[in-house]
C-alpha cells in the first residue's frame, strides 16, 4: 500500500494513546515462558511482538519469525536452553543477512549446540536445547544490546545463573538496564559493576503483575510532528513514566534543542512547542544509547532547514535495513546535502523541500514513521505504508487524529 501524505495546519493539539514498548514486551514475554507466574498487561500489539508470543508457544521443528531482528537473538538463546528441545530458528530474506555470530559464540561458550544450516555466522539456526552448566562467558561490548539481553533473560534459568563480561567500549547502555530492571522486578538478584553482569540463579518466581509502560521510540515521531509545527502546539501521549527503563526516553531532553517541552503528569507527557530555536545553530547529539531514534531526528533537522551531526550509529547499518545509507539516498532525494559513514551522519542546513518525493520504506517500519512528519511542509509519499505494524500498527490512524491526510495511491 503506497500513500500520500500531507497537512495544511500548522498548529496541533490532541491526544495520542501509543501501544506498549515492543522492547518492554518481548522481554517480558521471554520471561514469561520462562515463569508463568508473571503476567503482562498493556502488552505491545506489534507485529514483532505477536510473532515473538507465537513463537514461544510454538510446538513446530520450524520456527520462522520474518522481520523481528529482536526475537531472533532472544529465542536463539530461549531455544538453546529447553532441553530436548530441537529447532530450526529462522527468518526473512533479510533475516538471514544479518549476523548472529557473536551471540552464538557466547551460547556455545556456555556449552550450547547451535549450528548453522546456511552461510557461517547468519541464520537459519539449527538448535538442539540442551540444560547449560557453565556460567561465565565474554562478548565484545561495542555489539547490539539484544545479543547481551538475551544472555541475560536466560541466564536465571541456568543451573549456576551467568557471569558475564563485555569486552571494551559498552554501547545501549539504557537497554541492558532495561533488562537487569525487568529481571529484578521479578526477583532475581543482579550486579553490573564495571564490565562484568552478574545474574543469580532462580528457580520459581512468586505471581507478579507487570505493565508495559508505551514506546518511547514511536513517541519520537510525534516529538518530530511537535518541532515542525508552530509555537502553541500540543500533542498528549500515553502512557508514559518520567522514570523510564527505555533508552529512548532521552527524547524529552533532546527535542529541547527543538523548542520542545515534554510536560509529566501521572501517566501522559504533554509535548509543547514553545520556542523556535535559530535554525543556523547545529545539532550534535551521540545516539549510542538511543540509535533508534536517529532517523526521526535527522529528517527533524531537514524539516527544520538545520544542519545536524549525529554519531554513535554503528549498529544501524544491521537493522532492518543499512538505515545510514537509506538515510542519505531518501533525504538526498528530497534535497538534502547529506553524507554517513559507518558510525555517523553529516546533514547540511537545506532551505527547501521537494515535493511529492516516493519514499521507498526497505521493509523498515522506522523508515514509514520518520518520514511521515514530513508532510506538515509539503506533501510525501511513502511505499509499503503497511510496514509500520511492525512495531505500531496504529499509527496512520493516530496521523489522521492530528489531521494528517492520508490517501491511497
Amino acid at each position: 500500500m503506497n500513500i500520500k501524505i500531507s497537512n495544511s495546519r500548522t498548529r496541533i493539539n490532541n491526544d495520542i494513546r501509543i501501544t506498549g514498548s515492543k522492547s518492554e514486551s518481548n522481554r517480558l514475554l521471554l520471561l514469561q515462558a520462562l515463569y508463568p507466574q508473571i503476567k503482562i498487561e498493556n502488552l505491545s500489539n506489534s507485529d514483532d511482538s505477536v510473532l515473538m508470543q507465537n513463537a514461544l508457544t510454538s510446538g513446530s521443528e520450524v520456527v520462522d519469525i520474518h522481520h523481528a531482528g529482536t526475537a531472533m537473538r532472544f529465542l536463539t538463546a530461549f531455544f538453546a536452553t529447553r532441553e530436548g528441545r530441537e529447532v530450526v530458528l529462522t527468518g526473512s530474506k533479510r533475516m538471514t543477512e544479518r549476523p548472529i555470530k557473536i551471540l552464538v559464540d557466547a551460547l556455545e561458550q556456555l556449552g550450547a549446540e547451535i549450528e548453522y544450516t546456511q552461510e557461517e555466522g547468519y541464520p537459519p539456526l539449527k538448535i538442539s536445547g540442551k540444560r547449560l552448566e557453565k556460567n561465565k562467558v565474554s562478548l565484545q561490548a561495542n555489539v547490539s544490546s539484544q545479543y547481551i539481553s538475551a544472555l541475560l533473560l536466560v541466564a536465571p534459568r541456568l543451573k549456576n545463573g551467568l557471569e558475564l563480561t563485555l569486552e571494551g567500549k559498552i554501547t545501549s547502555v539504557p537497554y541492558i538496564k532495561m533488562t537487569l530492571a525487568l529481571l529484578n522486578e521479578i526477583g532475581v538478584e543482579t550486579a553490573f559493576e564495571g564490565h562484568v553482569i552478574k545474574v543469580a540463579p532462580l528457580e520459581e518466581i512468586d505471581p507478579v503483575t507487570l505493565t508495559v509502560e508505551s514506546d518511547w521510540s514511536s513517541a519520537s515521531y510525534f516529538y518530530s510532528i511537535a518541532a515542525l509545527c508552530e509555537e502553541g502546539t500540543e500533542i498528549s501521549l500515553s502512557s508514559y513514566r518520567k522514570s523510564s527503563l527505555q533508552g529512548d526516553s532521552t527524547l524529552s531532553e533532546l527535542y529541547r534543542s527543538f523548542g520542545v517541552e515534554t510536560v509529566f503528569d501521572t501517566k501522559t507527557i504533554t509535548l509543547k512547542k514553545e520556542n523556535t530555536p535559530d535554525p543556523s545553530e547545529k545539532i550534535s547529539f551521540d545516539l549510542s544509547n538511543a540509535p533508534d531514534i536517529a532517523q526521526t531526528i535527522a529528517v527533524t533537522c531537514f524539516g527544520l532547514g538545520r544542519g545536524c551531526h549525529l554519531t554513535g550509529l554503528h549498529t544501524l547499518k544491521i537493522k532492518e535495513t543499512d538505515r545510514l545509507e537509506a538515510l542519505k539516498t531518501e533525504l538526498s532525494k528530497l534535497g538534502a546535502s547529506i553524507k554517513v559513514t559507518d558510525a555517523e551522519l553529516f546533514l547540511e542546513p537545506s532551505a527547501t523541500i521537494r515535493k511529492n518525493i516516493a519514499i521507498p520504506t526497505y521493509n523498515d517500519h522506522r523508515m514509514a514513521m520518520a518520514f511521515a512528519p514530513l508532510g506538515l511542509k509539503v506533501p510525501i509519499i511513502i511505499e509499503e505504508a503497511e510496514v509500520v505494524s511492525k512495531s505500531y500498527p496504529d499509527f496512520w490512524k493516530d496521523m489522521e487524529k492530528l489531521d494528517f491526510r492520508i490517501e491511497s495511491l
